[in-house]
């Protein structure tokens, strides 16, 4: 089976096609109902989806995967589109309040063939989902993130955050109100932006 390459990772064919599908998604709906940035559209591949693909790389897909704050899903629609050769019977959750937007991760997860369910509810709202993993990306400051991390992940699960300039000053303010492990990846797309992979967390 042929590879490509995309950023660090190497993903079939299939998965490169169904990320292309996606992208082409991406661009045909946001500009009605603001998926991205305006002037993040022409580049939705290097900024929305190898961002997003970064995040899984050094995982282990687990049997649960929840995405918080998925809005144009990154990285959860990435996610579940990678999942769907690497891991079929992961089951990934994505949850966004907004309801147009749930409509198009509904359309975005069936296209692509993808495999994984849209919540639409308030993340504070949802009952504990106890995840393997938790992912958010361009949701909230950190100190924030944790909060829904201890609320959803069960006991030896792992947030896994994209941060940008300002990670470690969010870093130092968490620490004031958390505890926690922390592993940084420097980002593929942005030069000081990081992975954040963190374990362990509970309150100070």
């Amino acid at each position: 089976m042929s590879e490509v390459k995309i950023g660090e990772a190497h993903v079939s064919r299939e998965t490169y096609d169904r990320l292309k599908h996606y992208e082409s998604l991406v661009k045909k709906w946001s500009p009605k109902i603001n998926l991205i940035a305006k002037s993040t559209l022409d580049d939705v591949w290097d900024r929305h989806i190898v961002d997003s693909v970064q995040i899984c790389q050094g995982i282990d897909f687990p049997q649960t995967w929840l995405d918080i704050g998925s809005g144009g899903g990154f990285p959860g629609v990435v996610v579940a589109i990678l999942a769907a050769e690497r891991a079929p019977d992961c089951v990934i959750t994505l949850i966004e309040s907004d309801q147009r937007k749930c409509a198009f991760l509904r359309t975005a997860i069936r296209e692509c063939g993808a495999n994984a369910k849209v919540m639409s509810e308030r993340i504070e709202k949802v009952p504990p989902m106890a995840a393997d993993i938790i992912s958010a990306r361009a949701l909230a400051d950190l100190t924030t993130l944790l909060g829904f991390a201890e609320r959803h992940l069960q006991q030896g699960g792992i947030a896994l955050f994209s941060k940008g300039i300002q990670w470690k000053k969010e870093v130092d303010n968490a620490r004031s109100q958390w505890q926690f492990d922390l592993k940084s990846t420097n980002s593929w797309t942005e030069p000081e932006a990081v992975v954040l992979e963190i374990r362990g967390v509970t309150r100070v």
